[in-house]
């Protein structure tokens, strides 16, 4: 009895086939069409790198300072000199003068400046008979650091004058110049910032939108992938194989996470490393709930763009919402409840809390316990449209 190649095969593609239908067969099969397809391979393992790298770059500065700032001084005395001065002197400026407060206006439509003081006429005057004084700082509001800077410089200029003027009266009335000092600041104030300690706008943002980075490229691979395996018709398997599938596409992002922590981080000092155990604890969670997602996104896609094109519009919306750049209880209701659908509202804060702030593992139990409630939710759904698609073969051939 022969047997035609035709039969032969038929019997292999049976072989393989079912050799994908074990949690094994699952995990290896994904794992071979992961890095034989360039732009899944892209996107799942490449892409999060070259972010690592140039992401951070221009944050790099950490502190913003020389802030191009304008100066118009109506009263031209000693005193009003004496705040230029000081200011020119700050680094956080680099100031330029002016003639009128029009001019300075000008200069910061055109983004000459960020902002300007205007010190009044009879300035010294005021301050001299004990009258009321005070001077007037301006800034550009659109750029909220820039703003931050020229309003702190200028207030340190002219805070420092004024203690010294205080000081001055103080010694003139017989006190002694060491109590006159004191009395300046009867309650000192010592300001110490905790986990970011250079105060950068890198060390703040770069660790928490790496998560994002991290979700948005496992989320668009997976989809890309099971696309593809969707328009072969390859997208079907049993329990075990999606369990195989989930677990492949979570070590290759398991692996970026821990490229992160123990490197990029580690290349831009940012504050890092405080609970490196739990932070592997978060990632061995997080990447599973991700990729389950992302296997549910690519069954309901089915096709391999689909999930990109969507996906890519959907990462300043989910940053947003997580309740890191703006606080939480200050968004609408309606996304007060929705953003626990989405794993970076837990993730982002999780991961900053356990790696840059040294959070243990019980501080942060809400965060493991919504990524578990997340990806038991997922992987339901998973199963759902799965048992949804088997039910309606079974009736397409019968």
């Amino acid at each position: 009895m022969s047997v035609s190649p035709k039969d032969n095969a038929s019997t292999t593609d049976a072989k393989s086939h079912a050799q994908t239908q074990n949690f094994l067969g699952g995990f290896l099969q994904t794992l071979k069409d992961i890095f034989t397809d360039k732009g899944v391979l892209l996107l799942l393992m490449i892409a999060p790198i070259i972010y690592g790298f140039f992401y951070p770059w221009p944050y790099s500065t950490e502190v913003i300072n020389h802030v191009p700032v304008g100066i118009i001084d109506y009263d031209n005395s000693n005193l009003s000199r004496t705040i230029v001065r000081y200011a020119s002197a700050s680094p956080q400026l680099d100031t330029e003068r002016f003639l009128n407060e029009q001019d300075a206006k000008d200069a910061i439509w055109s983004d000459e400046i960020a902002g300007y003081m205007v010190i009044p006429s009879g300035l010294e005057q005021q301050v001299m008979s004990g009258k009321k004084a005070s001077v007037s700082v301006l800034g550009n509001g659109g750029y909220f650091l820039l703003n931050k800077n020229v309003q702190m410089g200028f207030l340190k200029a002219v805070g420092t004058v004024s203690a010294g003027i205080e000081v001055k009266k103080s010694v003139a009335q017989g006190i002694y110049p060491t109590t006159a000092k004191a009395n300046t600041q009867a309650v000192p104030l010592q300001i110490m910032p905790l986990y970011n300690q250079t105060e950068g706008y890198g060390a703040y943002v770069v660790p928490a939108v790496s998560i994002l980075i991290l979700q948005q490229t496992l989320l668009m691979s997976t989809t890309m992938l099971i696309g593809t395996w969707y328009e072969q018709r390859r997208h079907r398997t049993t329990v075990r194989g999606w369990l195989g599938r989930i677990a492949a596409l979570s070590m290759c992002s398991f692996i970026i996470g821990c490229f992160y922590y123990g490197w990029a981080f580690e290349l831009h000092h940012y504050p890092r490393g405080q609970n490196m155990l739990g932070s592997l604890l978060f990632l061995l969670l997080f990447c599973p709930t991700v990729a389950t997602l992302g296997c549910v996104l690519g069954l309901w896609f089915r096709q391999r763009e689909r999930g990109m094109q969507i996906l890519i519009f959907s990462s300043l919306p989910m940053f947003f919402i997580s309740g890191y750049p703006w606080p939480a209880d200050q968004l609408p209701a309606f996304l007060q409840a929705i953003r626990w659908l989405i794993p970076t509202t837990p993730g982002v804060n999780t991961s900053v809390q356990l790696n840059q702030m040294g959070a243990s593992v019980s501080q942060v139990a809400i965060g493991f316990y919504a990524l578990a409630a997340l990806w038991l939710f997922y992987f339901m759904l998973l199963m759902l449209i799965r048992w949804y698609h088997t039910d309606k073969q079974s009736k397409t051939v019968a």
